[in-house]
């Protein structure tokens, strides 16, 4: 086995492969000689196959399987060995690799062209600024907060006489031109209408100030220009409702109001469990807490799309994008060229970032502990179980949930590189000038935009 490199230039070489006879027969009689013991061929007893029919049979592929399993190996060990670091991985070199012919050839060579990753110094100081933008929590902020509980945890009542923003429970039909019902006609039972959603005013108009037992005849086009909410009304499929259209029926058989939750104590027991938030001021603080946390959470993603960018705007290298882009159209077999050509500016500014992120690591010898992987594996448990609304979820509940997390090895690996991120980002603040300035909710959104021109 020879393995030699040629460097293209800083970002681009390509590997050698000599593989002889001596490298791969050994292996390869061995797996036949296995084949040899399972074989299971008419005519002859288990394990007395003459060797020459195995081979015959199975010889090309077996012997084609462990010189690719040599040459995986070989380039593996010797990136390692000589210590050099790639993005993505080796592709084979087509055209000379094309000419091997497995039958009539004992030794071949392999060419593989491989992706160097650039070598660069990140060069960030305290000259070098990022804003932490401040949110004020203010009034409307709370009062949208409080509304948005009340409404989470409100309920559906019976009304005599509908209103605009009531809910309806019916039948309805499709009319033919006399106004009669089509005994074919799209039609459906128990379905229900938020007068809300309807566009025409006019027609919205018509379904209020009715009662159980009245019916509305309406233009389904006028009320529902989209498909999605024609098909959630006769409860059919959304390339069903294609080309559906004219005047419908509906039928009510009963009216709904929303009553958003009251203040109270069972409105606090149902959000944090029995007992924990016991009074009005109590529930304003919790929820003024959870505001502050939401806030900082958001004031701190931003600060840190920031540091990236600086950090990115800032460390000057160039990657090796032919190479690459060749690699994404092979490792994503539904991708076409035009799509990576499109998408490659998010990749190239993905992957400098990765590669600042894991040069500040390795510069300053980043460790991650089992403790932290478990502590942020509770700290993702937790908020996934708020999204759903189980706020009174037990501490053993939640380790137990965050250890099976983790012995999942794509989870696991997902978490550790949120840390490992967020030490990073750490580091990053240390190196520049942080400068705070409190803004409004409003003001804050705006960055986006801004950004987005």
């Amino acid at each position: 086995m020879n393995i030699t490199r040629e460097n293209i230039d800083d970002l681009n070489a390509v590997l050698k492969i000599q593989v002889e006879k001596a490298d791969y027969e050994e292996k390869t009689e061995k797996v036949l000689r296995d084949y040899r013991k399972k074989a299971n061929i008419r005519g002859f007893r288990p394990g007395m196959v003459p060797i020459g029919i195995i081979r015959k049979m199975y010889g090309r592929a077996v012997k084609i399987d462990e010189i690719n399993k040599t040459v995986g190996e070989s380039i593996q060990k010797y990136l390692t060995d000589e210590k050099i670091e790639i993005l993505g991985d080796p592709l084979a070199h087509p055209d000379e690799n094309e000419k091997i012919d497995f039958d009539a050839q004992e030794s071949f060579t392999f060419s593989f062209d491989l992706g160097l990753s650039p070598e660069f110094e990140i060069k960030l100081s305290k000259k070098n600024k990022v804003i932490c933008y401040e949110i004020d929590a203010d009034e409307k902020i709370k009062n949208d907060y409080l509304e948005n509980y009340t409404r989470r945890y409100g309920r559906f009542e019976k009304a005599d006489t509908s209103e605009e923003k009531d809910m309806l429970k019916g039948r309805v039909e499709a009319l033919d031109e006399d106004d009669n019902p089509k005994p074919e006609g799209p039609a459906a039972d128990d379905t229900t209408l938020s007068i809300d959603i309807i566009k025409d005013k006019k027609i919205k108009k018509l379904f209020t100030g009715k009662t159980q037992g009245e019916t509305v005849d309406f233009d389904i086009r006028k009320a529902f220009p989209n498909d999605h909410e024609i098909a959630g009304l006769l409860r059919k499929q959304k390339d069903d409702v294609t080309g559906i259209d004219g005047n419908f029926r509906f039928t009510i058989n009963e009216v709904s109001r929303f009553h958003p939750a009251e203040i109270n104590q069972e409105l606090f027991n149902r959000i944090y469990g029995e007992g924990v938030v016991s009074s009005e001021d109590e529930f304003r603080k919790k929820i003024d807490e959870e505001i502050n946390a939401n806030l900082k959470a958001e004031s701190d993603y931003k600060l840190n799309l920031d540091l990236k960018k600086l950090a990115i705007d800032k460390t000057d290298f160039l990657l090796p994008e032919e190479f690459l882009k060749r690699w994404l159209l092979k490792v994503n077999d539904k991708t076409t060229s035009e799509q990576i050509e499109k998408e490659f500016d998010s990749f190239r500014h993905d992957l400098k970032w990765q590669l600042i992120r894991n040069k500040v690591a390795r510069t300053n010898e980043v460790k991650i502990t089992e403790e932290e992987l478990q502590k942020e594996a509770e700290n993702i448990t937790k908020a996934q179980f708020r999204q759903y609304g189980l706020f009174y979820a037990t501490d053993e509940q939640v380790t137990n949930y965050a250890k099976e997390t983790l012995k999942r090895e794509e989870d696991a690996k997902r978490i550790a590189d949120k840390i490992l991120e967020g030490k990073v980002l750490e580091l990053l603040k240390d190196m520049v000038k942080i400068e705070n300035k409190a803004v409004t909710i409003d003001e804050f959104n705006k960055l986006y935009d801004q950004e987005s021109k």
